[in-house]
Order: C-alpha cells, then sequence, then structure tokens
C-alpha cells in the first residue's frame, strides 16, 4: 500500500511540474513577459551567409540607394551609414534623395540606369509594385534592383525586383502589443498608427493583431495615416481619437519617428500620465525621448547593423554569391532601464554590444 502510495504521489507531482507550463502559456501576462524577456539583452551577431572578399569583387562597381523617404531619420541614417561602408570598401554609394513621392523614386530608379548604376537599392518603404515598368527598364540595361528592409520574414519578395532582404517585422509586432498587455495586465486599450502602403506593414499589424488575439480583455483601433500625410494627420487624428476614447492608455506608431507627432498630441490632451507609447525602430531621437519620459518603449534596430546588412546582401549579389532573404538583424527592447547603454543623446550603433563589427569585417575579408 505505502509504495503504491509513493507512486501515485510521484505520478501526481510529475503532472502538477508538467501542467505548469501550460497554465502559463494560457496566461496572456506570462507569455507576453516571456517574448519581452528574450529581446531585452545585448543581441548576438549571426552570419547571414559565408565570408567573402567585399573589397576585391566590389571594385568599380556601383550601388544607388533610393530610400522611402529621406525625410524620415530612420531611413536617413541607415543610407548614410551605407555611405560610410561604401566608402571604406572603395566602392560608390549614391542615395537618391527624396520626400517619400513614388515619382522621385521612379526619378531615382531612371538616373542609375542611365549612368551606370550596377545595383539599385529599394530601401526601407520604396515599394517596386508602384512602379514594375520602371524597374523592367532598369534591369534591361543591366542594373539590378532589390528590395531592402520592406518586407517581414513571412511576405514573398514584391515581383520582378532581383532580390529581397528581409527584417522579422512580425515579432517587433507581437513585442509592441506584449509590451502594452504586460503593463496593463492584460487590459490593453490602444491607438494603432499604421502606414498600409508600405509592405512592412502588413507583417507589423500581423504580429500585433496575434498577440492581442491572445489577450482576451484587450482592444485596439487600427488607423492609417500614410507617409506623405505624417507631419500634417497624425497629430489631429491622435488628439480626436484621445478625446474620443477617455479609456486609451496606449498609442503604438509602428514607426518610431511618427512619435514626432504623437507625442505632441497627447501632451496637449493632457494624457502625459495615462497614455504611453510604444513603437519600433530605434532611431536616436526617439531613444531619448524614452529617457525624457515621453516614450515607454522603443523596439530598437541597430541603424548600422542594418546598414552592414543590406549592403553585405547587395554586395554578395553584384558578387554572383546566393542571395540572402533573411538578414539576421537581431532586435532589442530599450526602455528607461536600459536606455543609459545606448549614449546620451543617443547613437544608432550603441546599445547591442560591437560584435557584429567584428563580424562583419571577418564576412567581408578586411585585414586588420
Amino acid at each position: 500500500m505505502t509504495t503504491t502510495l509513493r507512486t501515485f504521489g510521484l505520478i501526481s507531482a510529475l503532472m502538477a511540474a508538467t501542467a505548469l507550463p501550460a497554465l502559463a502559456q494560457d496566461d496572456p501576462v506570462a507569455v507576453a513577459r516571456a517574448n519581452i524577456d528574450a529581446y531585452s539583452g545585448i543581441p548576438e551577431f549571426v552570419a547571414p551567409g559565408p565570408a567573402f572578399d567585399a573589397r576585391a569583387c566590389m571594385q568599380g562597381k556601383s550601388i544607388m540607394t533610393v530610400p522611402a523617404s529621406s525625410a524620415i531619420p530612420f531611413v536617413k541614417t541607415i543610407a548614410d551609414h551605407k555611405d560610410a561602408l561604401a566608402e571604406t570598401l572603395g566602392f560608390e554609394h549614391s542615395q537618391w534623395e527624396n520626400q517619400g513621392n513614388p515619382t522621385q523614386w521612379i526619378q531615382g530608379i531612371e538616373y542609375a540606369g542611365n549612368n551606370g548604376f550596377d545595383l539599385v537599392s529599394l530601401l526601407a518603404g520604396a515599394d517596386p509594385r508602384f512602379f514594375q515598368p520602371q524597374v523592367k527598364a532598369a534591369q534591361d540595361k543591366g542594373v539590378k534592383v532589390v528590395t531592402s528592409h520592406l518586407t517581414g520574414l513571412e511576405i514573398p519578395a514584391p515581383a520582378g525586383v532581383d532580390a529581397n532582404t528581409a527584417i522579422d517585422y512580425k515579432q517587433a509586432g507581437k513585442l509592441m502589443a506584449d509590451w502594452t498587455i504586460v503593463q496593463t495586465g492584460g487590459k490593453t486599450n490602444a491607438l494603432i498608427i499604421v502606414s498600409n502602403e508600405a509592405l512592412s506593414t502588413d507583417s507589423l499589424v500581423d504580429g500585433l493583431t496575434e498577440a492581442f488575439a491572445k489577450c482576451p480583455d484587450c482592444t485596439y483601433e487600427i488607423v492609417n495615416v500614410p507617409i506623405v500625410d505624417w507631419a500634417t494627420r497624425i497629430q489631429p487624428t491622435v488628439q480626436g481619437k484621445l478625446q474620443a476614447n477617455p479609456g486609451l492608455n496606449y498609442v503604438i506608431p509602428i514607426y518610431d519617428s511618427m512619435s514626432t507627432f504623437v507625442t505632441p498630441a497627447i501632451a496637449i490632451t493632457g494624457k502625459r500620465d495615462s497614455v504611453k507609447v510604444a513603437t519600433f525602430n530605434g532611431t536616436p531621437f526617439v531613444l531619448d525621448l524614452i529617457r525624457q519620459g515621453s516614450v515607454e518603449m522603443d523596439i530598437g534596430e541597430n541603424l548600422d547593423w542594418i546598414a552592414h546588412a543590406m549592403l553585405d546582401a547587395e554586395m554578395r549579389l553584384l558578387c554572383g554569391l546566393e542571395p540572402i532573404v533573411d538578414s539576421k538583424v537581431p532586435l532589442r527592447v530599450f526602455t528607461a532601464e536600459n536606455i543609459a547603454e545606448v549614449g546620451d543623446p543617443a547613437e544608432a550603433s550603441k546599445g547591442y554590444g560591437d560584435a557584429y563589427l567584428e563580424g562583419y569585417r571577418k564576412l567581408w575579408m578586411l585585414g586588420e
């Protein structure tokens, strides 16, 4: 009898132990907290592909980067860092300055095709779906056309481009939602500001809605503001929503440069204590807003790391190597607790460690 009771007790204990993870999975706050914790430390460098002699194979080649908009600090910073890297590697890299108008993107592609560039990089929102004939015309002149930092990992490349290097936007969306779930104890009431013309929006929204679907007491509203209208429409939109819905406790601008227009709306309506901002990108001026207290959380990407990763993929294509789809650019959650790591004022490459610098030097076979 004693042996039987001991055996029964052991089985019961094992069943209870194995049930704990399942119970935790049923708790949306616990699930969200685990995801946040997994992205709160210094990320590791993961090589996107094998090493190659970048300086040798890029000799005499040239790349034109067409940003989504040169007026968006996040995108402009990446393009500037690509400039600096190309100078170090000894090849030509140019930017086509623009204000986010597809007509301007077309002008950049046409200029590259008419001036002997080897590759056009459509960066972070410049979407080839708007100008497929011009993409084809450039390719007919021998120019490779690629998209970079445009789509999530699960979204196929836009038709007609030579390659597409993606980011884990869906996970970024989940992290934004998860942060609010943790902070509100599973009672988020959020206003989400998006720009539907950017392909990355699809993945970010998928991540947000997937995370919120696991939180039965969470509610949200999604409002679209096109990129060209950020400066004129975001602030009045947010003000109006805050006045109409006094229960809002979070605004989630899915691209952190939108915060320029979100935070004044919150301040004007007197909601700074009750309405917080969670966002994504890690643009330095927004990281500084965390220190100032007007933004609560920003999921950062090292903008210099992005520049390395996008240029790495583009060089591989020009060098005849296997195209890179997963850029391996990591994410990190920044809050008041770790914001000191990014510098004061914040710098584009601080807060992520420096393993990627040596990692890319080795990948590109650069000597000391």
